[in-house]
Order: structure tokens, then sequence, then C-alpha cells
């Protein structure tokens, strides 16, 4: 099966990151730098690029907002638990990973992996019943990043978190009812960061699995924030920790 990437940013990053494309397809009036990059990588590695008029484009739009390119991808497949920590391995650095609990709306999941890229996570973990999946939508909100970050996709958290355990991986967990602030605790160690829903939070059992809770202080009258935005709180703190000890 294929599906379609929408925007010029997260198609030329899929033709970067070697993804699978099959054909992009470009309005003939569009022209540009970033046009002509997106040509000549295509052509580098022998993807078809045909020009077809803005009418057509819009045809297979479905009222996204194209910027007049879109692209045929081989629908993406999912990384292993395995996969991620053997990157960690292979970077000579501790794990550092996100558990995403409950994160179903595509755009916040785009946000949180793009935010895990530029934090260099080595990956995400989701589970496959209620959470949103690596989608077109998820592509182009992380601005082409979910073609650079592994992501797993499990039946069951818990199981997944006392593997983890066995690895070693220490697991914390954000609540906002948590006694300790994110930047009282140590996070430079192996980790995986659990992020839950934006209001229900992380459910009840991921929440006993967790090694700690941490919460973000809030000095205004709203008591939390944006999953996406809590997220990459936590993953930039997590690698500031670990930057102090290089």
């Amino acid at each position: 099966m294929s599906e379609i990437i929408y925007g010029r940013n997260p198609v030329i990053e899929a033709i970067r990151a070697g993804k699978p494309v099959e054909k992009i397809l470009i309005a003939a009036t569009i022209k540009g730098q970033i046009i002509t990059e997106i040509t000549a990588l295509a052509r580098k590695n022998n993807v078809s690029v045909e020009r077809i008029s803005k009418q057509k484009l819009g045809e297979h739009a479905k009222n996204f907002n194209t910027q007049g390119v879109i692209a045929f991808i081989k629908s993406q497949s999912y990384a292993s638990i395995e996969d991620i920590l053997s990157k960690s391995k292979e970077l000579n650095e501790p794990p550092l990973l996100a558990i995403l609990d409950g994160i179903e709306d595509p755009h916040n999941l785009g946000a949180i992996i793009r935010s895990a890229e530029g934090a260099g996570l080595h990956g995400i973990i989701l589970p496959k019943r209620r959470s949103a999946g690596l989608t077109s939508i998820v592509t182009k909100t992380s601005a082409g990043a979910s073609n650079y970050v592994l992501t797993a996709q499990v039946s069951n958290l818990n199981y997944t978190i006392d593997n983890l355990k066995k690895n070693n991986v220490w697991i914390a967990g954000t609540d906002q009812n948590a006694g300790q602030h994110f930047t009282e605790v140590d996070l430079s160690g192996p980790l995986a960061i659990v992020i839950g829903a934006e209001g229900s939070g992380i459910h009840r059992l991921v929440k006993e699995k967790c090694d700690f809770l941490v919460s973000i202080p809030m000095f205004g009258k709203m008591n939390s924030l944006n999953a996406s935005v809590a997220a990459a709180l936590l993953f930039f703190e997590a690698r500031r920790q670990r930057q102090l000890k290089t």
C-alpha cells in the first residue's frame, strides 16, 4: 500500500532519509529553489517526477495544503524496541526514548516526533490502541522528522515497560501532581519518558510502572500544558543534562 505525503519539506526529507518514495507530483506552475532541489534529489534517487495541473494535484490532496508538491510513498513500517536500543548502542549513548500513552491527535504526535528528533531521542514507542499512528498528517506536522525517528508500535505498554526495565532503562512519568519538578531529578541515565494525553494524563497502570514521576511547574491560571509542549520540555532537559556530563 501507498500513502501520500503533502508539502515541500516533508517530501524532501523523505527523499533525503532514503524512504521508499514511488512518485512525486508537482504543480506545473510551481517554481523555486526547493522545487529544483526536490527534482534533482528525485532524479539522483531514481524517483519519477510528474508535472501536473494544480487542479489535478488538488484531486489527490483531499483538502490538505500541498504547497504544490505531493509524493506517493510505501506505507511507513514500524521499528522494533530492539532497533531503538541498538541505535543507542551504535551512538555509544545510554538509551533515551519516549513512551506515548494515549496521544490520539496526529498533530500532537507529529509535533512530539519533531521535538524528539531535535533532542536526539533514539526512538518513540506507541501503543496500537488509543493512539495516533504514522500517517501523512503526522509526517507533515513533524516537518519530515518522522522519517528520521525510529517509532515502535506495541500491543501492551505495561509489558513493554517491564522489558525496558530488564534492559536497565528507568521509566519517568509526567504527572502534574508529582512532588518533584522535572529539572530537579537526574534525567541523564538510560531513560524512557512517558507522556500522557492532555487532560487524562498517563493511565493508572502505566503510572504505577514508572520508577518516578515529575511535574512541570505552572505559574499562570492553567494547570497543564499541551502534551507536545510538555514532551519538548522533558526531551530537551534530558538532553541538556547529558550534555553537561560529556
